[in-house]
């Protein structure tokens, strides 16, 4: 038995598909009034509870072999700090507090990027790259890092666990809409008049998924995997949008100083209830940090190997046509 926790959200519906494509049984940890959309259909386990409950967790954990634990508050803008530490930090040590009471085989914790120690503008980054809570900026990437601390910490301990660590994802299945399925969905809609020029490493969550399972399985006890996709321009994205949906995009792309400026209006528009901001002080200083993430490591040890980022925008495109598509016969019905 396999337990995911993050279940419903855009890796954990696409990683228990393959899962179960490979006849594992899966349980997943949701929470009460989680939304149960992207599980319809898929037979798995499941267990009322939250991450932040110890108790809950020990009822998901019990019988398990395998941990999955992708539950994780994922934000690029400001406010929720105690939720967000409470989440990502509280929840991985009551899921290895649960695992070691139980006695469960290995842990594959889903980290990010963001986790690593911010070098100098250009930097390349591999596992070399230490993980630093002081070196990070943002409450989400400083709470990825003291998570995966613990995490490496527990083996001190006994626990067998590999942590992966995923760039920008992007793909189909992407039920909740992530920050960058809600840019495309916008493209889609001739809804974003304005871009950011940047770069990132964007990676299909297909990939991601696959890259957690051969981790889980090949994986050295106590190593970190990037799984990272190819770097991608936003100018160059934006021109791939345009030529897949025919859309018009933005007018303009800013540079980093008026994107900042642009940035934090976007949040005060979203604080007032306006729509989700996608361009926040944290994306834009991101996208212009300009780094190169390497995974040969996983390549080398995993068999780990992304497929091109055209690809992906291609399918997340279709499917978010298909998804809305359906969205709207059933309003109709």
């Amino acid at each position: 038995m396999i337990l995911v926790t993050g279940a419903t959200g855009h890796v954990g519906n696409v990683l228990i598909r393959k899962l179960l494509q490979r006849g594992e049984k899966v349980r997943v940890l949701v929470l009460k009034d989680d939304d149960l959309t992207p599980l319809k259909g898929l037979n798995v386990e499941k267990v009322e509870g939250d991450v932040r409950n110890f108790e809950d967790v020990k009822k998901a954990v019990e019988g398990v072999d395998f941990i999955y634990h992708l539950a994780a508050l994922i934000s690029i803008g400001t406010g929720k700090k105690g939720l967000i530490q409470s989440v990502n930090v509280k929840g991985v040590e009551n899921v290895l507090n649960a695992a070691k009471i139980f006695k469960v085989k290995r842990i594959l914790y889903m980290s990010s990027v963001h986790a690593f120690a911010e070098l100098p503008r250009g930097s390349f980054i591999d596992e070399n790259t230490p993980f630093d809570p002081k070196l990070t900026t943002g409450v989400y990437g400083k709470t990825k890092a003291f998570a995966a601390l613990k995490v490496l910490n527990a083996t001190k301990s006994g626990l067998d666990v590999v942590i992966v660590c995923p760039t920008g994802i992007v793909g189909p299945y992407d039920f909740k809409k992530s920050e960058m399925g809600t840019m495309i969905l916008r493209f889609l809609h001739d809804e974003l008049p304005i871009g950011i020029k940047g770069s990132f490493d964007f990676v299909d969550v297909r990939d991601v998924a696959d890259g957690a399972i051969k981790a889980c399985e090949k994986g050295e006890k106590g190593e970190a995997y990037i799984l990272s996709g190819e770097k991608v321009e936003m100018d160059k994205m934006m021109e791939e949008l345009r030529k897949i949906t025919g859309k018009r995009g933005p007018f303009v792309m800013l540079g980093k100083r008026n994107a900042m400026l642009l940035s934090y209006f976007s949040l005060v528009t979203s604080v007032l209830g306006r729509k989700k901001a996608i361009f926040t002080p944290y994306s834009v200083h991101t996208l212009n940090m300009d780094y190169t993430f390497s995974h040969e490591k996983a390549t080398k040890e995993l068999g780990y190997v992304p497929r091109p980022f055209v690809e992906t925008l291609q399918d997340t495109v279709k499917w978010f046509v298909n998804f809305e598509n359906k969205a709207q016969k059933l309003a109709i019905l």
